[in-house]
């Protein structure tokens, strides 16, 4: 997180305010929560479609997955806000939790930030989570239309949207391989962790994938396993919106993955947001928010 005590006019102290603001509004309850299986972080929270912004029918689905580095201290509450104001805009929303950081000793990584991630939990859990959303969607969302499904997630939320929608693409001794792709509408990732190798280099979130996959031999290991850019072509309609102004995961990281579809063959969106960070991007009170709504409208309905 920034340091918001930053000089004013600095890209750490416009950070570090719009961080404030996403941040700053209520967390918004659910309508209803259901498990997905024995662990408190194993729960998806569903928010029923209101407002009547679509164009009628059945609501198409939106599967939230929150970012704050896969770090344990960073859960679905404060991405509450922005599942609320996708609901508002006549979606059914599925926001996905999953396991973070580590417990116990060894919770810390360097620096005394809290460690990135929990291999193979984070993945386990995303998976899971993803395969038993259907059955879940019809018994607590039974307005909604699953055939209509959008994945979206920010930061490391958006890198996990990526990875869930290519796990068709994993090597075949991946416990998370699907046979045939995720029957998706589409993805949109804002402003994802969705190279590992450019994030890495450019030390995105202090390092938290080399957190995530292991240090040394670990991280080239498993990379194959858990980067999006290695897992493609995809074949599912994909965007990604990113902030020009985006200090936490720049700009170079989604244009990596985009790269690196191209050269698999696969045309991939980019929405570019100028002097948008980032945080606007799941902040109902900024402009950019609208605009996730309606990348995501153009897939959904």
């Amino acid at each position: 997180m920034p340091d918001a005590a930053a000089e004013p006019g600095t890209a750490a102290a416009r950070d570090a305010a719009e961080e404030k603001s996403a941040l700053s509004h209520p967390a918004i309850e659910p309508d209803s929560t259901a498990g997905y299986g024995d662990h408190p972080d194993q729960v998806i929270d569903f928010y029923a479609p209101h407002g009547g912004a679509g164009p009628g029918g059945a609501a198409p689905v939106v599967v939230v997955l929150h970012g704050g580095s896969w770090r344990a201290p960073y859960d679905r509450r404060h991405i509450s806000p922005f599942a609320g104001f996708l609901a508002g805009r006549g979606f059914a929303v599925a926001s996905v939790e999953y396991r973070r950081g580590a417990e116990g000793a060894g919770a810390e990584g360097p620096g005394g930030d809290p460690v990135a991630g929990r291999w193979p939990d984070t993945f386990d859990d995303v998976a899971a989570a993803l395969d038993a959303l259907p059955e879940l969607v019809r018994r607590h969302l039974p307005q909604a239309d699953v055939r209509r499904t959008v994945l979206t997630g920010h930061s490391a939320g958006g890198h996990l949207a990526l990875w869930a929608a290519a796990r068709h693409l994993l090597p075949a001794d991946a416990p998370w391989r699907t046979d045939r792709p995720t029957p998706l509408r589409g993805v949109v990732a804002l402003a994802p962790i969705a190279d590992f190798e450019v994030a890495d280099k450019l030390d995105v979130c202090g390092g938290a994938a080399r957190q995530l996959l292991g240090d040394g031999e670990l991280f080239a290991e498993r990379r194959p396993y858990a980067d999006p850019a290695l897992l493609l072509p995809t074949g599912i309609a994909t965007t990604l919106v990113q902030g020009c102004a985006d200090v936490d995961v720049p700009q170079a990281v989604a244009e990596a993955y985009a790269d690196a579809a191209a050269k698999a063959g696969e045309v991939v969106g980019v929405t570019l947001l100028e002097d948008v960070g980032h945080y606007p991007l799941i902040d109902p009170a900024a402009d950019a928010c609208a605009v996730v709504a309606e990348e995501i409208a153009q897939l959904a309905w």
